[in-house]
């Protein structure tokens, strides 16, 4: 089914559909034996602070493109979410988890097949991990929807669950046999070198740059396995997978939220500038000391505090706090915590549109950069850097940037990794740089 005809199946349903959610409680049982046991879509979030979900199947498939691509998700959103008979703890409320492509022209071009320029669904089955419980949940979304068919749902789906292992044993890597830059060193230096140029002409203050590693794997890709391998070595991270189809599927564990809304609460960060970790604790704290001392690494964090402040003040009230260390398992970052207070009812989506891309991974001025980011970067980025979450009736949700990422199908994989240049970039610095940034995804795809 093609985009045009999902979104046709959603809008023609929603004039007398209703959406039907149940929950139950259930015992702590495998996530990823859960989703191994899902058909396509497939979902899964998780965040830092411990909302972990995964579904599979969809209830409702909302796709759009084109620069409108936030009102028509909003619209058709907001029908879905106009009749709702939900039972069942807040934490298993009815929500739409996806993302967008990071161009809004984005094309279904491998490896990109089936992602659409914006994909969310509601997923038909749903478990929900929160601090204290774990819920199963089902939802319906039709003409014929009711609570009776609605628990019926439940019961079949809390017997198939039944039947799946507490822990499922960890599969090995599938391993690479082959990789390869889709812009080698040579052709980085030069795009580098020539970005610097225009920078310094006075045109630009800052371009990210990314590239693409290929990969060739020995064995298909067990995609539940990895984000597990990823929960153990990442905790402190988020986590997702976005699967449209069996064909593939884009996934992560990226370090940085690009928004939260809860209410009238907004919160995001800055982060930006990067150092790798020490292998003692005294080269640790060296490389903290260079990210707080680097002028070129202060200007970069600062371009982007500032920018996504700006974006935010027409919201509410906006408060930035000081820069502190964001250390990772195999990286480090410079970050300033970012919050706001809406003078309004204000929905998450229209706070992505309003902060996507930020210049940690677009540049600025943003227009600038990003025609400049066209002309010199010789691959689509598809989803990468992208905005990736989730959102419910209320408007409230949590995104993601889609950065430490990959997309991955069968016996192939793609991983991005990209830095931000400025007028002193060193050609050879940037290049070192961008490898820790693969490593996440990389480190569990080999052997």
């Amino acid at each position: 089914m093609n985009p045009a005809q999902r979104d046709q199946q959603v809008t023609a349903s929603h004039a007398d559909a209703t959406l039907v959610s149940r929950s139950c409680e259930v015992p702590d049982v495998s996530f990823r034996a859960f989703l191994a046991d899902q058909n396509a879509p497939r979902v899964h979030w998780a965040s830092p602070n411990g909302l972990e979900l995964v579904g599979g199947g969809a209830a409702a498939h909302l796709t759009a493109s084109g620069r409108d691509r936030f009102d028509r998700l909003r619209d058709e959103a907001d029908a879905v979410f106009a009749d709702v008979d939900h039972e069942g703890p807040a934490a298993t409320r009815p929500r739409m988890l996806g993302g967008l492509s990071f161009n809004a022209d984005h094309e279904e071009t491998p490896p990109w097949a089936g992602f659409a320029a914006a994909t969310f669904v509601l997923p038909r089955v749903q478990l929900t991990r929160g601090d204290d419980a774990t819920w199963l949940t089902v939802a319906e979304y039709n003409p014929d929807a009711t609570p009776e068919t609605a628990e019926a749902s439940l019961e079949t789906a809390r017997d198939s669950l039944s039947e799946l292992p507490m822990m499922r044993p960890s599969g090995g890597s599938p391993g690479v046999v082959d990789r390869q830059w889709r812009t080698s060193k040579a052709e980085w230096t030069t795009q580098v070198e020539r970005v610097t140029k225009r920078i310094q002409s006075g045109d630009l203050l800052k371009v990210v740059l990314a590239t693409a590693l290929d990969l060739e794997l020995a064995e298909a890709v067990d995609i539940p396995d990895v984000l597990e391998r990823l929960r153990r070595t990442y905790p402190e991270c988020y986590r997702f997978l976005v699967q449209p189809t069996d064909e593939a599927a884009f996934f992560g564990p990226p370090p940085e939220r690009l928004v939260k809304c809860d209410g009238r609460i907004v919160e995001t960060e800055a982060l930006a500038g990067s150092m790798p970790r020490g292998e003692t604790p005294e080269d640790d704290a060296d490389y903290a000391a260079s990210l707080l001392e680097s002028e070129k690494l202060q200007h970069e964090q600062q371009l982007v505090a500032d920018t996504i402040c700006e974006k935010l003040e027409r919201f509410g009230d906006v408060t930035a706090r000081n820069k502190r260390i964001r250390k990772l398992s195999n990286i480090q970052h410079l970050q300033t915590p970012i919050s706001a207070r809406l003078d309004g009812d204000t929905h998450v989506l229209s706070l992505v549109e309003a902060l996507h891309p930020t210049p940690a991974v677009g540049g600025l001025p943003l227009e600038a950069a990003l025609e400049t980011i066209r002309q010199t970067e010789s691959f689509d980025r598809g989803w990468y850097a992208s905005p990736v979450g989730w959102f419910d009736g209320d408007g409230d949700g949590e995104f993601a940037v889609g950065i430490r990422s990959g997309v991955a199908g069968g016996m192939q994989a793609t991983l991005f990794a990209g830095n931000g240049i400025v007028g002193d970039s060193d050609p050879e610095a940037e290049w070192e740089e961008l490898q820790p940034k693969v490593r996440p995804i990389l480190d569990e795809l080999e052997r």
